[in-house]
């Protein structure tokens, strides 16, 4: 467990300028996932899931470290790995640790952006095989939804000048 709290403040250091700038929202309605992710377009980004629909003992929180392998003007292709937390879990179990792990992902994904006028908008598709904390069970799991990216509005030439 220590391990596993090292390398999450490890990933969330090394991307604590994209922490800081533009992100993204996204929801994949067959999943009942919201996700919230730092700039997608930097080579290292991370994503974090919350999985809506769901029991207030069951809810879980997905933390995904992304590397982008293969960037173009329509498609960006992904891997990445990560836990998946259950902060509430101690309301079903008083005697459960204080944020309880619940498995492990590995994500290969690729982002589409159909429309020519508004990049911003995507299409994300994923495979993530998920393996529970102590390795006995495992699902292959596939996600599809909508995202999208916040960009920083350019500034004018003449506001520049100013």
């Amino acid at each position: 467990m220590k391990r596993l709290l090292i390398l999450i403040v490890f990933f969330l250091v090394c991307g604590r300028e994209g922490l800081l700038a533009q992100g993204s929202v996204g929801y994949y309605p067959w999943s009942n996932l919201l996700t919230i992710s730092t700039n997608p377009r930097k080579i290292f980004w991370v994503d974090g899931r919350f999985q809506t629909n769901s029991l207030f003992s069951s809810l879980s929180v997905d933390i995904l470290p992304m590397i982008n392998f293969k960037r173009g003007e329509i498609t960006q292709w992904y891997v990445g790995g990560g836990v998946r937390l259950n902060p509430l879990y101690r309301i079903a179990d008083s005697k459960a640790d204080l944020v309880t792990v619940d498995g492990y992902s590995l994500n290969v994904g690729v982002r589409i952006k159909p429309l020519p006028q508004n990049r911003n908008i995507q299409l994300a598709l994923e495979l993530n095989p998920y393996v529970k904390d102590k390795f006995d069970s495992g699902v292959l799991k596939s996600h599809f939804g909508v995202v999208y990216v916040f960009t920083k509005k350019k500034k004018k030439i003449e506001d520049a000048a100013q």
